[in-house]
């Protein structure tokens, strides 16, 4: 009996998870030194991957909007949206920070940066189609 390859979901970050994996990698070089600020963006990488193989460890809760998922790495929150064909990545933040505070103040324009995003992918898929 061989062992399926678990099937795989795309995952895209929006422009404010970018610049907060440029913002985390930023602080862990001056806090801690490069050696560990690599190691957690590794850490980073390596969860990316486990929500592109695996998306039902995404959680909701009653909290926050529907459409707003969650993955823990490490001390960060991955705010996701989940999509039928895969998961976009809105923010990541801090576990001790206040989240439902951040998140109220950026749910504007978060769900700006996810419909433009939507819109780019779908314009992708039909010029590759």
């Amino acid at each position: 009996m061989s062992k399926r390859k678990p099937t795989t979901v795309r995952v895209h970050l929006t422009e404010r998870a970018l610049r907060d994996i440029a913002q985390i990698e930023q602080y862990s070089i001056e806090q801690f030194g490069k050696a560990t600020a690599k190691r957690y963006l590794s850490d980073l990488e390596a969860a990316i991957h486990r929500l592109a193989e695996h998306p039902g460890l995404l959680t909701q809760t009653t909290d926050f909007h529907p459409s707003l998922h969650f993955y823990r790495s490490g001390r960060h929150v991955l705010v996701c949206d989940r999509q039928a064909d895969g998961i976009v990545i809105l923010t990541l933040l801090h576990a001790t920070m206040d989240i439902p505070e951040r998140l109220s103040e950026l749910e504007p324009t978060l769900r700006a940066e996810t419909e433009l995003l939507n819109r780019k992918l779908q314009q992708a898929k039909k010029s590759s189609d």
